[in-house]
């Protein structure tokens, strides 16, 4: 099973570390991983996504709670949340009917094109992983892709939960 864990930490060097020391020493894969400071610059907040299974998550969780920098930890797949990431895809545009057909695949999942030359198209589209994949699913199908740049899943609960100190 797929989990979003977050997690609001002292903005310390060295904290990060930590956290990604604990899933390694245990063997555990991050998908992605994402890291910025809050509104509180003292405070940054960590977004993993990982897989396993609700044991594997529990352990982790409470391993996390014994790191000193660890304020707080929460799986956001336990309730409803919102997910968002953003990507750039580099891709071959050489031909009228390619650029238009890209043009097009960008409007349908609300992406842009950020950059454009005689040969290539630059894509930008932020949403779900979901989302993301099927994009590239379908440019597989349509295009050459010669670089694809996502930042990772950041999240956030919806309704009154919420991660702070």
């Amino acid at each position: 099973m797929r989990h979003i864990i977050s997690i609001l930490l002292e903005n310390e060097s060295g904290a990060l570390s930590r956290v990604v020391g604990l899933f390694s020493q245990r063997g555990y894969n991050i998908e992605t991983l994402t890291v910025a400071p809050t509104e509180d610059n003292t405070l940054s907040r960590i977004t993993i996504v990982t897989t396993g299974n609700d044991e594997m998550v529990e352990q982790i969780t409470k391993q996390l709670h014994k790191l000193v920098d660890v304020l707080k930890v929460c799986d956001l797949a336990d309730a409803p949340y919102i997910e968002r990431e953003i990507m750039l895809v580099k891709c071959r545009a050489h031909t009228a009917d390619l650029r238009n057909e890209l043009m097009s695949l960008s409007t349908i999942y609300r992406g842009q094109i950020v950059d454009v030359t005689n040969e290539l198209y630059v894509i930008q589209l932020v949403g779900d992983s979901a989302k993301l994949d099927s994009f590239i699913n379908v440019l597989v199908k349509t295009t050459e892709l010669l670089e694809v740049v996502r930042s990772g899943v950041s999240g956030i609960a919806r309704g009154e939960r919420s991660l702070h100190a």
